[in-house]
């Protein structure tokens, strides 16, 4: 085998729970293959380079080995080498995602039940009728 379509490549390196998702990856502009933008049906070659952004998380790997079937993860780890830069950005972003403060109106809690999405109804009408001056 000597070149493989990225969307399979993607999907048997688990990069992509399903092909279907790597395809819709690469459509969107998330996969780059030596520094070009590409189409789904663009092939890879052993030695190729590409950046794969996923979510917030990016990785540029160089390409090892060729795989158009989805085998055990062992196996998927084979099939590329993560760039040393790449490894340590997403271990920082990591970091710094574990040490943020959480986001605004994340402590709320668990959802109100009935009894008191009631009593904050009833709270909210008394203030209303309080201002108004009734």
């Amino acid at each position: 085998m000597e070149a493989v379509r990225v969307d399979k490549w993607l999907w048997a390196a688990r990069f992509f729970k399903t092909r279907a998702l790597a395809t819709e990856a690469v459509l969107g502009g998330h996969v780059h293959v030596n520094g070009a933008r590409v189409k789904p049906a663009k092939d890879v070659r052993v030695g190729d380079a590409m950046q794969i952004r996923i979510g917030t998380t990016e990785w540029t790997v160089d390409i090892h080995g060729l795989a158009d079937r989805r085998g055990p993860a062992s196996v998927a780890r084979d099939l590329y080498e993560e760039r040393e830069e790449s490894r340590e950005a997403r271990e920082r972003a990591a970091l710094q995602r574990r040490v943020a403060p959480p986001p605004l109106g994340a402590d709320l809690g668990a959802r109100p039940t009935k009894q008191d999405r009631r009593r904050l109804d009833a709270l909210r009408h008394a203030e209303r009728r309080r201002r108004r001056g009734d």
